[in-house]
């Protein structure tokens, strides 16, 4: 996984929407960029509700919200109009994007192993660095964690 002080990798994903979002559209803003497993799960939905009933003070704080998971923009479309997500969700398909940032690895569920998304979370800054990063976190309480973080640096 990447560490604070590692140069955000470049993107381009599509969005819900399509269009190709890469994260040097973000230059000279504050980014909160979360890696999640997938769309409508009960974890994920805790965790991009979470994002949702922050997201104005997060806005506020300077930054922006893209959540990034293996999921399809189909899936995205019907996950963020069902909870009412203000923020941009990403398709990762291949994982290329997740590999980069060291969130796509090996996981354990029911005893059997198998590849997928380490739930984590970089703060990258104004310059695309990575500033302070929150590997396997816990839906529960996440996007509050990320605001107070946030509102400290101000």
């Amino acid at each position: 996984m990447l560490n604070a002080g590692d140069k955000a990798p470049e993107f381009s994903l599509k969005s819900i929407d399509g269009k190709e979002i890469s994260l040097s559209d973000f230059n000279g803003k504050k980014i909160v960029l979360y890696f999640y497993p997938k769309d409508n799960t009960p974890g994920c939905t805790k965790e991009a509700c979470g994002f949702r009933d922050v997201y104005d003070y997060i806005l506020e704080a300077g930054a922006v919200v893209i959540g990034i998971s293996p999921d399809g923009s189909d899936s995205h479309a019907k996950f963020r109009n069902k909870y009412n997500l203000p923020f941009y969700l990403l398709s990762d398909e291949d994982h290329k994007v997740s590999e980069a940032y060291g969130t796509w690895g090996e996981k354990k569920s029911y005893g059997k192993n198998y590849m997928g998304i380490i739930r984590s979370t970089f703060i990258i800054n104004e310059s695309l660095t990575i500033e302070k990063v929150f590997p396997k976190v816990s839906p529960e309480g996440h996007a509050e964690e990320i605001l107070d973080y946030l509102n400290k640096q101000e």
